[in-house]
């Protein structure tokens, strides 16, 4: 093959990939610009609001993305379905996933709001428990709503229609402002509930997002040959069983990395409230800049699957390879700008000098795990296409509680290597921690490809 024909695949396959992943990116920006618009607002009303919506997001985030995760083992089933032809069994499919997200969301919403033990068991200041608590419990009754949303989001983009998620995602968060305003302030005869009110917001915006994916499925004429809505069905548990067996790996792989970031917010919860936020400030804007190499993940699931599905597995390993490219790409771009950025982007978020100073430090480490961050995070994307989410579970597993926290914990909060650092060494555990898991993610991706590549043949 010429090096221009070489050129041309990959021009090809990055613009098809970017089709996709552009409306995902657009989506998942503005999901997490409403944790952003969370922090800014509550970080207005006074450093303990903050303080609580930060150990709030540290608990319900995680769970949220362990119950997504578990949903997005629809997203492979649904594109290898598409791919092959098959789209009259994807129905059937997708009605047993909204089962599974009932069930997945009542018990994520049960575990939410009785969370308390756990800000006890990290000896977090008394004073916090009680408005975290508050907010846990608001965003907790937006969580079934926000679990049938995903599978029907899921659905959407295995199908490759990424742009209903992105329309309802900027709808969300332009609902999601007024909405904080309100409840926050106590706006419409409501009384003032600071940063419990951001939970409260959430929630209805969570609701929303839900009817209007309903009413887009329900009428855009390219839903319909899936016939998802035709008849009712009840729960089939070798159905969902095939989906939890997909399902519930990722969930753990994704959950493993945020709660990473949710135990470093709980171990430093005893520093006070200026860690805390500092460290809420570096997380916060750290996520908004993960959310794209995340897109790219979740668009080159849908490639490698709906390659797979129409039988051409080396197509699904250039998929792959492509996706990686672009988003280490996109990594060096980002980290650049953390580091020569990272005192004014502190500044957006709080005008405590303080708050301004841990920010800072942190963003320099956030800056550092780009790289592999947006490697790891895209080969994962990849395997999931290939439905090779248990071996998956366990490197993450281990690169990140195996490695990474044992590293962070020994720096920051111990005396194993000299003095402790605190969260500065908490969060150079995650640099190593990520890395691990993007080195040993890559050879998995890599051998998956050949294997099937091979079955082929």
């Amino acid at each position: 093959m010429s090096t221009d024909t070489r050129l041309g695949r990959v021009r090809t396959e990055l613009r098809n990939l970017l089709i996709l992943a552009t409306p995902i990116i657009i989506a998942q920006l503005a999901h997490t610009a409403m944790g952003f618009v969370d922090t800014l607002m509550a970080g207005r009303v006074s450093p303990q609001d903050l303080a609580a919506v930060a150990l709030g997001n540290s608990i319900w985030v995680p769970v949220f993305l362990l119950m997504t995760g578990i949903l997005l083992a629809t997203t492979p089933k649904v594109a290898q379905r598409f791919g092959a032809g098959e789209e009259a069994e994807i129905g059937p499919l997708v009605r047993q996933a909204l089962w599974l997200a009932v069930a997945v969301g009542g018990s994520a919403a049960a575990l939410l709001w009785n969370a308390e033990f756990i800000l006890r068991t990290m000896n977090i200041d008394p004073q916090l428990i009680t408005p975290a608590m508050g907010y846990l419990r608001a965003v907790a009754c937006g969580f079934p709503a926000v679990a049938l949303y995903h599978v029907l989001r899921c659905f959407s983009d295995g199908l490759g229609h990424t742009r209903p998620a992105m329309v309802l995602g900027i709808l969300g968060l332009l609902l999601n402002i007024p909405a904080n305003y309100i409840f926050i302030y106590g706006k419409f005869g409501l009384p003032a509930m600071g940063g419990v009110g951001c939970g409260w917001a959430t929630a209805l915006v969570m609701g929303f997002m839900l009817i209007g994916m309903l009413v887009w499925v329900k009428w855009a004429p390219y839903y319909r040959a899936s016939a998802l809505f035709t008849h009712f069905e009840w729960p089939r548990w070798t159905v969902i069983k095939r989906l939890l067996s997909i399902g519930v790996p990722i969930g753990i792989a994704v959950f493993a990395e945020s709660s990473i970031f949710a135990v470093i917010a709980l171990l430093i919860g005893g520093l006070g409230a200026t860690v805390v936020a500092g460290h809420q400030i570096a997380l916060n804007f750290s996520s908004m800049v993960f959310m794209i190499p995340y897109s790219l993940a979740m668009a080159a699931t849908v490639r490698v699957g709906q390659a797979l599905g129409r039988g051409q597995p080396r197509e699904a390993r250039f998929a792959a390879g492509v996706s990686m490219a672009a988003a280490l790409g996109y990594a060096c771009i980002s980290a650049s700008l953390m580091f020569l950025l990272r005192e004014q982007i502190a500044q957006i978020y709080t005008p405590d000098k303080t708050v301004i100073a841990v920010a800072a430090t942190l963003i320099v480490y956030a800056a550092l795990f780009q790289f592999s961050d947006a490697i790891q995070v895209t080969a994962a994307g990849a395997l999931r296409g290939y439905q090779d989410t248990r071996i998956t579970m366990l490197l993450t597993l281990f690169a990140y509680w195996g490695i990474g926290l044992p590293v962070g914990y020994a720096l920051g909060l111990s005396d194993l290597f000299g003095e402790p650092s605190g969260p500065s060494g908490l969060w150079q555990g995650l640099v190593v921690g990520l890395t691990c898991a993007a080195a040993m993610l890559t050879v998995r991706l890599a051998r998956s490809a050949r294997k099937r590549i091979r079955r082929a043949a």
